[in-house]
């Protein structure tokens, strides 16, 4: 029987790496983001793992036209909610575009994705595994990540109300919260010299993480091996969060 796991911001980074550690444990993907042209080489190397690729090519925060690409899959067992964006800047110089910014992408995309998720997964009654990439910000404070600090919690919160709420359905929900994690998007901070040392300073193990750090997280969490696992976050942080 096939299984098919769905993945937002799968065309690179952590989503990428999420959709490739997925196919070499056997599941079929659904590689949902903007980049059509991103997407279709992300599926190329799901195929040559001999899986199926399935290229959604929306915008995940598009609701009505993710819940026709997700309903139109075969079925659906495993969720990965990858998408979120960040703005850091001090706590006084806040707007109210960059609030909403942030916990438009960050909590109401992963929301309404999730709701979307949930009724396909249901309609195979098998069960099912809701993954949402948080953050070790979802479990601590930091300067100049008031918003994303709030978003993160927020999600942390949800993931642990969804865990209950979708327990009888055999619907587990966890959350996977990593450090930072050197991708396109980081990398340009990281080359900071300064904000570089600031970062291994706070991560006992000494180093930043990688995308696969955290889909082999994702991937553990999505098999049968993680079956008594819900409502809570595997950190993959270094040890960040244990000072």
């Amino acid at each position: 029987m096939i299984k098919i796991a769905a993945i937002t911001g799968a065309s690179r980074g952590i989503g990428k790496a999420c959709a490739l550690a997925l196919a070499q444990d056997g599941f079929a993907v659904a590689l949902i983001g903007r980049n059509l042209e991103s997407l279709e080489t992300v599926a190329v190397e799901v195929k040559a793992l001999n899986q199926m690729a399935f290229v959604i090519p929306i915008d995940a925060s598009s609701f009505q036209q993710l819940q026709t690409a997700l309903h139109s899959l075969p079925r659906l067992d495993v969720l990965v909610n990858n998408v979120g964006t960040n703005i850091p800047e001090p706590f006084l110089e806040v707007s109210e575009a960059h609030f909403d910014q942030i916990f438009n992408l960050n909590v109401r995309t992963a929301f309404f994705v999730t709701q979307i998720a949930v009724q396909k997964i249901l309609e195979h009654a098998a069960g099912g595994v809701i993954i949402n990439i948080s953050s070790q910000m979802g479990h601590v404070g930091a300067v100049n990540r008031s918003v994303y600090c709030s978003s993160k919690h927020a999600l942390e919160g949800l993931t642990k109300a969804l865990a209950i709420e979708l327990a009888p359905h055999k619907i587990r929900v966890v959350s996977v919260a990593p450090t930072f994690i050197e991708t396109d998007l980081t990398r340009p901070m990281l080359e900071n010299p300064d904000f570089q040392k600031s970062v291994l300073q706070s991560i006992p193990l000494g180093h930043v993480g990688t995308p696969e750090d955290v889909a082999q997280a994702v991937a553990f969490l999505a098999s049968s091996k993680a079956n008594l696992i819900t409502g809570t976050s595997l950190l993959v942080d270094g040890g960040w969060t244990a000072r």
